[in-house]
């Protein structure tokens, strides 16, 4: 028997709304405990199958009791997205351009979302209302922001007889916020101030502001505790802002690998206590690159390297164990032979989803892997496949990007 018959076998078409629900329906009924976090990831951004894909997924999962879903996009922005869908008055570009960062609000199937959560929430009541969140670290790819606006959030929202001794100095200590979103500094080790003496000191505010407001939780969360999460989400993105900005300053070999480990760690952060904030509500469900959501170690090429690190999904996935699944998803409408891609697209008439397991055992031991579709496209690796619990291969599209940058 070939390769691709072995996958036909194993594998669950998704041709209609109905075989895609009944396969997720069936994968998820097989684990010992039932997921918190259902992760979708994509091979690249801005290729119209992958949100479309996610949005039908969702649908059906809403059904099953889910109650939030989470995008890779800075997860400040993504609040005005959550009032939106929560019925409050804005115009609908004004949102997208605003709530969604890395231009993510013009990918094609984010407008379809935002839309129609806002009418499923409609007349709903909040603790049945489907939440936006954003869980990126507040950082763009060629600079990451001042920690001024963190810092003093948190400091503004603990009263004046809980703040620490350090923050007298705070506004000194943080300068110009030019001074930390010069764009050289991503390329130039020099050009940052994140290993400066008022760097290293405003990491000691970062992490006094962290300790009195956990401290304080006992009298300040459940007065508030909106407010508080807030304020614990400032709290652990100045944490991380401050080791990003040390990072950027380090001449090390392996500086690019610790830039994106420290975005990933505040990606778990922000995950696992959007897991710990919606678990009374409902699961969540989670999109975002492949790379992020993966179990097994990421990788991606700089200049002649490559620099590997473990992703969000790896992080989160220590913590939630089986209450952990990832859903990846790629494809390829013209792979080359002898590819996971190709086998995978013989086997799938328009979508199929195949379980990770299965899928490992069917294949030889020579199969490769294919080759990009657009720049950014990281195909699925064979021998990253335990990463996963499942691939939904995605056959027709026609694998070219939509501009939204």
């Amino acid at each position: 028997m070939s390769t691709a018959a072995s996958l036909r076998e194993i594998g669950r078409q998704l041709d209609d709304p109905t075989s895609l629900g009944r396969a997720l329906d069936e994968l998820l009924a097989a684990r010992t405990e039932p997921p918190s976090l259902l992760a979708l990831g994509e091979p690249t951004h801005g290729i119209e199958a992958f949100p479309l894909l996610r949005n039908e997924i969702l649908g059906h999962l809403v059904e099953r009791g889910y109650r939030s879903i989470v995008l890779e996009t800075d997860v400040f922005a993504a609040s005005v997205v959550d009032d939106y869908v929560a019925g409050a008055a804005a115009e609908i570009d004004t949102v997208l351009a605003t709530g969604f960062s890395h231009g993510f609000g013009a990918v094609p199937g984010n407008r379809e979302l935002v839309e129609w959560l806002r009418a499923h929430n409609a007349g709903r009541a909040p603790s049945d209302r489907v939440r936006f969140h954003g869980f990126d670290a507040p950082t763009e790819y060629s600079a990451a922001p001042s920690p001024r606006s963190a810092l003093s959030s948190v400091n503004d929202y603990l009263p004046a007889a809980l703040r620490p001794e350090s923050v007298r100095d705070l506004d000194a200590l943080l300068g110009e916020d030019a001074d930390w979103t010069n764009e050289a500094a991503m390329f130039d080790p020099a050009a940052s101030v994140g290993d400066s003496d008022r760097a290293r000191a405003l990491r000691i505010v970062a992490d006094d502001l962290a300790s009195a407001l956990r401290r304080a939780a006992p009298g300040l969360r459940p007065a508030d505790p909106t407010g508080y999460d807030h304020a614990l989400m400032h709290a652990r993105t100045a944490q991380g802002l401050l080791r990003y900005h040390a990072a950027m300053a380090s001449p090390a070999p392996d500086r690019i690998a610790s830039l994106l480990s420290l975005r990933a760690e505040m990606m778990a952060e922000n995950l696992l206590a959007i897991v710990a904030q919606e678990q009374r509500r409902g699961p969540s469900l989670v999109f975002a690159h492949n790379v992020h959501l993966q179990r097994a170690q990421s990788q991606v090429p700089v200049s002649e390297d490559a620099a590997n690190w473990g992703s969000a999904g790896a992080l989160v996935g220590l913590t939630l164990g089986e209450r952990y699944v990832f859903l990846a998803t790629d494809a390829n409408p013209d792979s080359d032979p002898g590819t996971l891609q190709r086998v995978l697209a013989e086997a799938t008439t328009r979508r199929a989803l195949f379980p990770a397991q299965a899928l490992r055992a069917a294949l030889p031991p020579s199969i490769g892997t294919g080759k990009p579709i657009v720049p950014g496209h990281i195909p699925l690796n064979p021998a990253e496949l335990g990463g996963a619990d499942a691939v939904i291969f995605v056959a027709d599209t026609d694998g070219k990007r939509h501009q939204y940058w």
